[in-house]
């Protein structure tokens, strides 16, 4: 599972990131808020951990930018800013976790174990069987043989969007319309390239003058 973990120390980050590692986790770290942010527009994680006092924008806008984005993510802020009006700020804006600096490292093993637990249960109800591979629908990422294939976010988007289709032809048109005001219709087919080429050719059928569809 993937995480995001924004902290300026550099120091610091790099030795929160290596021992998420160490726990089986892929972590990518941001310095700054905008990195965040960007980071967040373009790719799907299942946990964000977020420092406050951080460059740029501060992690409570990050905050913000993700849930303007419809994302359910789960939050755990980690900051030394452990008064109670920051704590009520971070509550308000939609956290899940408060994690007060310093603390145990082994406090933070607890804390993202149990989240990922009570977020992303296994149950088989969650999986999709698309072409040879299935999709977890609350994990966001595909299986096959084991093994993951993790997509972007606007992967993601589309998936879930033909998803919602059941089994119809949708046109570009469509999809512009419905889910990316902010693209064009070469940024769509870019994107089905992309999953193709993660999963296969069949994974997300095309016909000329009726658009992309999902068979499951």
């Amino acid at each position: 599972m993937k995480i995001l973990l924004l902290e300026d120390d550099f120091s610091y980050r790099k030795s929160i990131a290596e021992y998420l590692q160490s726990l089986g986790y892929e972590v990518d770290e941001a310095c700054d808020g905008i990195e965040a942010c960007d980071k967040i527009r373009d790719n799907f994680y299942h946990l964000l951990i977020l420092d406050i006092n951080v460059p740029e924008i501060s992690g409570h806008e990050v905050m913000k930018y993700a849930k303007s984005l419809n994302l359910k993510t789960p939050i755990m802020i980690m900051t030394s800013l452990i008064d109670i009006d920051n704590m009520e700020i971070g509550y308000l804006l939609g956290c899940n976790e408060y994690l007060k600096k310093p603390f145990n490292i082994a406090e933070l093993k607890f804390r993202v174990n149990e989240l990922m637990r009570k977020y992303y249960s296994k149950d088989d109800k969650n999986l999709i069987k698309i072409d040879n591979f299935f999709y977890d629908t609350i994990a966001k990422h595909i299986k096959f043989n084991d093994k993951i294939i993790n997509l972007s976010q606007k992967e993601l988007e589309l998936l879930d969007f033909l998803l919602t289709k059941k089994g119809t032809f949708v046109g570009i048109d469509e999809i512009l319309t419905q889910i990316w005001a902010d693209v064009e219709s070469a940024d769509v087919r870019m994107h089905i390239m992309k999953i193709r080429q993660k999963t296969s050719p069949n994974f997300i059928i095309s016909k000329r003058g009726l658009g992309y569809k999902i068979n499951v």
